[in-house]
Parts: C-alpha cells; sequence; structure tokens
C-alpha cells in the first residue's frame, strides 16, 4: 500500500522549516509543531505555507513503515505532535491508547469530510474520534486491455474477481502473465469475501476454503511480490495483476510516458474490495496540541487538500475538495469509488494473533502451491 508513496520526490524530506515570522523579535515564546509522516506523501508547499502564515516552526521528519512508527509510539514519548498511521494499525494503537481524541470544535472544517467514508472508517476509529482521515485508496484489478482480450476476448470480465478466481478465465491469462500482491492480509480477505465469507474472518474453517480456492488457481500466478508488477504490467510483461489502485495510475501515466504502446488500466471488481486509508492522528505525549489542530483544519480546507491529491494521485475523503480535483482521478471510478460503489467496500481489521498465524500458514501453504 505504501509502495507507491516512494515515486514522488518532495523537498521537505526530514527539513524544518523556519519561517520570517518565527524568526521576528518577540516576548511570545516561539510556537512550534512536530510532524512525522511518510516519505514523499505531502505536496512540499502545503507545510511551508502553513508555516509562513501562521508563524509556527514547523518540524517535517519521515518514515517508511508502520512498524518503525508504531515502535516509536510504544515508548509513550513519540517527540511527534501528529503522526500518520495506516488504518490497521491505526486500530491497534488506539487500543494501546497511544493517542489522544481529536477536539473537533478546533476543526470548523470537519464539516468537509464524506459521510459515507467516515462511517466507514469508523470500523478502525469508533465514532471517528482520534484520526483525520488524509488519503485513500483500494486493492483491485490491473490489467493491459489489448493482451486480455487477445487471450480472453471483448467480454473478458474485468470488472470482476471473476477474471482471477475463475480457472477458466486464469488458466488463459496465464501465458500473458498473472501477479499478486505478497500480502496475506490483503489477498485473502478477498478471496474469503468473493466465497461469501468475513473479508475479516476469525474462524479456522474459512481460511481452509480460502486456501482452497487459491491453490486451484496457484498454478497460474506468475508470482507474489508487492512492487514489481507495477513496473512489469508498464513494460507489458504481465497482463493482470492484484494491486494498489494508485500504482496503477501512476504506471499507467509511466507506459505513457516510455511511448512503449502499452495501455495499463484498472477496474474496481463489482463484488466490492478492500479500502486502507492513512490519516493523521496526534500522540497523547504531543507537546503542541493546540498547533496540531491548526494544522489539521488547514488541511481539512478544500483548497488545500485538492492539490495534494492531484499530486499524489490519490484521492481524498473530502467531499468539498474533490470537485477541485483533477477529472483524471475525481473521475475515475477505479480511484474514486461512486457512492453506489462505495457500499460495496470493506474495510480490513487486525486480527487477534492466533488466527494471524493461521492466515500466515495458509499462504506460506499457498505460495508453495501444496
Amino acid at each position: 500500500m505504501k509502495i507507491i508513496k516512494t515515486l514522488f520526490t518532495t523537498a521537505i524530506c526530514g527539513a524544518t522549516l523556519l519561517t520570517g515570522a518565527a524568526q521576528a523579535e518577540t516576548a511570545a515564546p516561539q510556537r512550534e509543531l512536530r510532524v512525522y509522516n511518510w516519505a514523499d506523501y505531502m505536496l512540499p508547499s502545503v507545510p511551508k505555507d502553513f508555516a509562513a502564515n501562521s508563524g509556527i516552526k514547523l518540524t517535517w521528519d519521515i518514515f517508511d513503515t508502520n512498524e518503525g512508527l508504531e515502535a516509536k509510539l510504544l515508548t509513550g514519548n513519540s517527540g511527534y505532535d501528529l503522526v500518520v498511521p495506516t488504518n490497521t494499525f491505526l486500530e491497534n494503537e488506539i487500543k494501546a491508547g497511544v493517542f489522544q481524541k481529536l477536539d473537533k470544535t478546533q476543526l470548523p472544517n470537519w464539516k468537509n469530510l464524506d459521510p459515507g467514508l467516515l462511517e466507514l472508517m469508523t470500523a478502525n476509529d469508533p465514532g471517528n474520534q482520534y484520526a483525520v482521515p488524509y488519503m485513500y485508496g483500494t486493492v483491485l484489478i490491473g490489467f493491459n486491455p489489448d493482451k486480455v482480450k487477445e487471450v480472453l476476448g471483448a467480454d473478458a470480465p474485468v470488472d470482476s474477481w471473476d477474471l482471477i478466481f475463475k480457472e477458466e478465465n486464469i488458466s488463459k491469462l496465464k501465458q500473458c502473465g498473472v501477479a499478486m500482491l505478497d500480502s496475506p492480509g490483503e489477498i485473502l480477505p478477498i478471496a474469503l469475501h468473493y466465497l461469501g465469507l468475513d473479508p475479516n474472518s476469525t474462524k479456522p474453517d474459512d481460511y481452509k476454503k480460502a486456501t482452497e480456492l487459491m491453490l486451484k488457481i496457484r498454478p497460474y500466478v506468475a508470482y507474489f511480490h508487492s512492487a514489481k508488477y507495477m513496473t512489469d504490467i508498464a513494460n507489458g510483461n504481465i497482463c493482470v495483476a492484484i494491486g494498489y489502485s494508485g500504482s496503477f495510475y501512476q504506471f499507467a501515466n509511466r507506459a505513457k510516458e516510455a511511448g512503449n504502446g502499452v495501455v495499463v488500466d484498472w477496474r474496481l471488481p463489482k463484488e466490492g474490495a478492500p479500502l486502507w486509508f492513512d490519516s493523521f492522528a496526534i500522540p497523547k505525549s504531543a507537546q503542541n496540541v493546540a498547533e496540531a489542530h491548526e494544522f489539521l483544519n488547514n488541511l481539512l480546507d478544500p483548497n488545500v487538500v485538492a492539490p495534494i491529491s492531484d499530486f499524489l494521485g490519490y484521492p481524498n475523503p473530502n467531499k468539498a475538495a474533490m470537485p477541485l480535483v483533477g477529472t483524471e482521478i475525481r473521475d475515475n471510478p477505479g480511484l474514486t469509488p461512486t457512492s453506489e460503489a462505495q457500499k460495496t467496500l470493506y474495510v480490513l481489521q487486525p486480527l487477534p494473533q492466533k488466527v494471524e498465524r493461521i492466515r500466515t500458514r495458509a499462504w506460506t501453504t499457498i505460495k508453495s502451491g501444496t
């Protein structure tokens, strides 16, 4: 999910942003804000403008894994006022008591958020009490339309998981290449949901059924990898992949820029797909809580967050902002699900450790094909 974030280059990584206002002689103490965000996951002008307009000394540091962020948070003193966890990690961290509740009286722009998406996000943040959602995406099907048509004909079910999970389809697609994320936490929920089971199931028998389905199609999967599929589909080396919505958008553009004749398309399957989201949250140990809320309210301004979506290639859950986002993102239902499609999406949740071990063993069996 986070692979695509490293594709962007910014000028803010690890930098401390100072403003002329911050250096002005004043009797008042300098206001500060310390932010810990994913690498290359912000439009550089946004924190710069915020620092310049607010007079707040803004320190912007970066991390590259949820695990690394969580390790800092669990010490009880991360040293930051705002952090950006992914939804499943957010849920565990809320349960661990590492965040403080938002003061929505300091967030008048909260009203701009999409109620439908906020409702989905309550699966990880009950009552939307702790996190301000930032960007979101789905796991779906990316494909090369020319190659798929050549193998399966013009009526290929590219808008359905049948393309992958029906043996009569994937067995033919093998000749042009099929890849999947190397992620039991994302692929197995899709298989469970396809079978009509709970994607967050805690029942061992459900994982047996999902394993059986995956083993039927395993001979036709070229590989499992969470990054390789991006360049391979853009270069025409594979024709179908299960991957992240934003990655297909970015590598479709890469293929166009390369002028290699390869077209990359993607579809949100009609049966539904997993929704992931990243949010800003305030650690319990934060020293600059008012400044954190000030930054968050600024981020909830439609005119601020819309250009971030254009820059990153992800939709945002700000209903007032999305009309301002470029049409290639806003009007693409594979990137920005329609209100009707939102009803088919589901949010993944962390599993009990015992069930996680079952899922991990199932994934090992699937990858080995035995």
